[in-house]
């Protein structure tokens, strides 16, 4: 069955390196178009203050990753979490991938902080002791590219842990079967990514680049989780 699926575009990052690549837009409609052809895939540009007229505008959401922090006090920011509250209420599906994991989380009453223990980048692994309808097949760990400071520290009161680690305890949760979300990339290519941690080579520490450097050595399942994503965002156990 077709469904309309609207990309709401967070990235706010005008730099020189996020010129040479597409937008995450482009990236969240590439890995999930070859699953379901029939799809239609919208972007949406919030982080320009554009925003659907309405939570049933799409059949479904995916919020995306972006440089910007959650607890900012931007417009487009506090408009985007008042309109996550407006769809969760209505029941519409929606996915977040890092910025969209967090900002779901603290618009749904949970809280968000930075790390003390740094940048997660390069890839990450999650492991999953939970398991939604839509996770099949199920995989009990997954690896998916990284590039946060901040981390949800506290869930919203009727979200569920999927999954994590210690360096990310909550890297994925879910409310019901109409929330889903991972503090990882899964549309993130190798290009990108390792142009990412060339770029920020020149503002973080030499162990943490090193470290994410070596880490793109470990295959990544960015291609698997986006099976989980189009099955979710299908219909779920709805």
């Amino acid at each position: 069955m077709s469904r309309s699926i609207g990309i709401l575009l967070t990235s706010n990052d005008t730099s020189d390196f996020a010129k040479r690549f597409d937008h995450d837009g482009v990236r969240f409609t590439n890995l999930l178009a070859p699953l379901r052809p029939d799809w239609n895939f919208t972007t949406v540009s919030v982080k320009d203050g554009i925003f659907p007229d309405r939570p049933e505008a799409f059949d479904g959401y995916i919020i995306t990753g972006s440089p910007a922090s959650v607890q900012g006090r931007d417009a487009w920011i506090l408009k985007l979490l008042e309109f996550i509250r407006e769809t969760e209420a209505r029941k519409v599906p929606q996915f977040g991938a890092c910025f969209g994991h967090q900002a779901l989380a603290l618009a749904l009453g949970g809280d968000v902080q930075r790390s003390p223990k740094g940048w997660g980048l390069g890839t990450s692994l999650t492991v999953f002791d939970r398991f939604a309808p839509w996770m099949e097949p199920r995989r009990e760990t997954v690896r998916l590219y990284s590039a946060h400071q901040e981390q949800v520290t506290r869930l919203p009161d009727a979200a569920e842990v999927l999954g994590g680690d210690d360096f990310c305890p909550i890297g994925a949760f879910r409310i019901g079967s109409h929330v889903f979300t991972t503090e990882f990339h899964p549309e993130m290519t190798p290009d990108f990514i390792g142009g990412l941690i060339d770029y920020l080579a020149d503002h973080l520490d030499a162990e943490t680049i090193g470290r994410a450097r070596t880490s793109l050595a470990l295959e990544e399942d960015g291609r698997f989780f986006a099976r989980w994503i189009a099955a979710f965002l299908e219909g779920g156990d709805r």
